[in-house]
């Protein structure tokens, strides 16, 4: 692994060959080797990717793995692509002292995924403002609603495709 910590790794059989004892890849495929997407390491971050409605499992299986401090997460438009949504979470292992980022894309049709409020509660906030932002729901969140905006506002601002000025 030393080795590969040095060059950028790219696609799901790049890393798991050249980072099969990276504590996070274990923790996957102990999890389910299937379920991951894909993965990349570049510039000493380590991106693993899964379906959307595999996130809570996978964040649930990294967790056990290992990796005990949820920093943040949020999302990215990229429109016009398809799917159009990016979500990323951003995990820490105090043990390994290593950071890692679990990635989901969402399609725009059916912008939704599952909460990790019950994995993480400081989730949370985080959780609110991607769906303020962004549009993007979490299914069983505690308390979804407006974070930033105020509550009458139409739209999301941070969609690529939202007028600079705002809807008027």
């Amino acid at each position: 692994m030393a080795d590969a910590q040095t060059k950028t790794l790219a696609g799901k059989a790049a890393v798991l060959e050249g980072m099969a004892d990276h504590p996070a890849v274990k923790a996957l495929l102990a999890w389910n080797a299937d379920r991951l997407v894909d993965a990349r390491f570049d510039r000493g971050e380590l991106t693993l990717s899964v379906d959307k409605d595999d996130i809570v499992p996978a964040l649930r299986a990294l967790q056990t793995g290992g990796y005990d401090f949820f920093e943040d997460m949020t999302a990215v438009d990229w429109y016009p692509s398809i799917p159009r949504f990016q979500l990323s979470y951003h995990l820490l292992s105090h043990g390994y002292k290593q950071r890692i980022r679990l990635r989901a894309m969402v399609d725009e049709t059916d912008p939704a995924v599952e909460s990790i409020t019950g994995i993480w509660q400081g989730a949370n906030y985080y959780e609110r403002e991607v769906f303020d932002l962004f549009g993007i729901r979490f299914a069983g969140h505690p308390n979804l609603r407006r974070i930033l905006m105020p509550d009458a506002w139409k739209g999301h601002p941070l969609r690529k495709d939202y007028p600079v000025e705002g809807y008027r």
